[in-house]
């Protein structure tokens, strides 16, 4: 019985550490006793950047994230709704556009760009109404229209919806959004 409960802890220290080291989170049942006899093992939810940061086709957006210095910000509590223009909206826009923005003298205005993306609270799909105004944290406000079943974020459409994390929502739209 004494070889049991040390083989027993052995695996659950091999579990643990294991769990430690993929950032997960591991909990002990209330009703368990001392000895982790039983680990249970939760998969902590991906942040709104690690969600974008996930997909191949936002490598752009993810790109611009880090120039602008805004991973720590979109990796902080939130919740936050992100608007996330895939590779193709980027590329949609004017030669050399995306280059320039990356540039260290361009910050500020990336940073305008993609903070017009954002949207404080965590707005899922079916908030949104047709006529809506939302204000970003940019401090402009985006327009929400609903047509052919299809829903715009000024003039993009949503493409994908409700990709929860655990601060906030990301949609994929097929356009860039750009401030006035």
């Amino acid at each position: 019985m004494k070889n049991v409960r040390i083989l027993s802890l052995a695996v659950a220290t091999c579990i643990t550490l294991a769990a430690f080291s993929c950032n997960t989170k591991v909990r002990q049942e209330e009703d368990e006793p001392e000895v982790l006899d039983k680990v249970v093992v939760e998969e902590e939810a991906p942040t709104v950047v690690e969600i974008a940061g996930a997909s191949p086709d936002h490598t752009t957006l993810v790109s611009a994230v880090y120039a602008a210095e805004l991973v720590e910000t979109l990796n902080s509590d939130g919740p936050f709704t992100i608007f996330a223009p895939t590779n193709a909206a980027f590329a949609a826009l004017p030669e050399g556009t995306v280059e320039s923005l990356l540039e260290p003298e361009n910050k500020d205005k990336l940073t305008e760009i993609l903070t017009y993306h954002v949207v404080s609270g965590e707005t899922m799909a079916a908030d949104l109404e047709d006529g809506q105004e939302i204000t970003t944290v940019q401090g402009e406000k985006l327009k929400v229209s609903i047509k052919d079943s299809k829903v715009y974020i000024n003039d993009a459409v949503v493409t994908g919806a409700d990709m929860e994390g655990r601060n906030g929502v990301v949609h994929i739209i097929d356009g860039v959004l750009l401030p006035e």
